[in-house]
């Protein structure tokens, strides 16, 4: 009886370890790099067609939980602050401003995205005023990409 029961306890421990050691790996998602940028580059540029005609009544470039941190100022925290800023800056200005998306790095199920790019802010003539850098992180929600991070830095020289 000691022996069944040794010989049961031998081929459960075996067991124990084949199924522990046994765990099913994940295959990774295939994500095209270069597809992600493209998605991105059309964010920045609904986003740069939006603020440049002046009548933001609201942004899909943000998630309703964003934050945004400009220069000078304090983080703007949610959408509904980010877009208030935006309409009093647009309104406030003439200028245009376009982005370029010059790297992404995608998480390896594509449902994160850490976007590096620069930024143009020109006048009514067409003379550069401004140009800089910023970084944002999106989510996948809904199948789309949404800014739920954003920072940007002047290359301007800070003036006293």
């Amino acid at each position: 009886m000691k022996n069944k029961m040794l010989k049961g306890l031998a081929l459960l421990s075996v067991l124990t370890v084949m199924f522990a050691c046994n765990t099913k790996k994940e295959e990774p998602i295939a994500v095209d790099k270069e597809q992600v940028k493209k998605e991105i580059q059309a964010k920045e540029d609904e986003f740069a067609a939006v603020y440049n005609s002046g009548e933001i009544k609201s942004i899909g470039y943000y998630d309703d939980n964003a934050i945004t941190f400009y220069q000078n100022r304090a983080p703007l925290v949610g959408k509904a602050a980010i877009v208030e800023f935006l309409k009093a800056d647009a309104v406030a200005s003439s200028n245009k401003i376009s982005f370029k998306t010059t790297e992404v790095f995608v998480s390896n199920d594509g449902n994160q995205v850490v976007e590096t790019g620069a930024y143009t802010l020109v006048d009514s003539t067409n003379a550069t005023l401004s140009t800089g850098n910023y970084i944002s992180l999106f989510e996948k929600k809904d199948g789309k990409y949404v800014c739920v991070r954003d920072m940007s830095a002047s290359d301007g020289q800070a003036t006293e």
